[in-house]
């Protein structure tokens, strides 16, 4: 007899301050225990610290994360902030910072680790708040 999972989302609500990476971070490995999906935690650990590190450096409010449940085994993580702009990585194909270069990286990684990713500017008509949401997948396999 199969069992089949009820959807299920968290949104953690971070202030802008140094340590709320880190705390999401350890959320998400909470929850993604919780919801016995330890096989993706390291490739969703790495999706949201690159997620949420680029909402820290790039915008000046609160931010957010959004775990969500999708198909058996997948997850998708979610980050919003303030700042409306969608980082070229997410619109075009980046192109690979030269070896020197100190940052430039994270989104890249996204790219390249997530199953599906994507990202939506927000407006005050469609969510009572502005700014954009960057998401990105793992775990379908693909």
């Amino acid at each position: 007899m199969s069992t089949v999972s009820k959807p299920w989302s968290y949104t953690l609500q971070l202030p802008h301050e140094a340590h709320s990476p880190r705390i999401a971070r350890c959320t998400l490995r909470s929850i993604l225990k919780a919801h016995q999906l330890t096989q993706v935690t390291d490739t969703a650990e790495l999706l949201a610290s690159e997620l949420l590190t680029n909402a820290h450096l790039h915008s000046d409010g609160a931010y957010a994360l959004r775990l969500r449940s999708g198909q058996p085994g997948q997850v998708r993580i979610s980050v919003w902030d303030t700042n409306p702009e969608i980082p070229t990585a997410f619109v075009k194909e980046p192109e690979a910072p030269d070896d020197s270069a100190e940052c430039g990286r994270g989104l890249l990684l996204v790219r390249l680790c997530a199953d599906a990713w994507g990202a939506y500017q927000l407006g005050d008509a469609a969510f009572g708040c502005t700014g954009k949401l960057l998401w990105a997948e793992c775990g379908s396999g693909k």
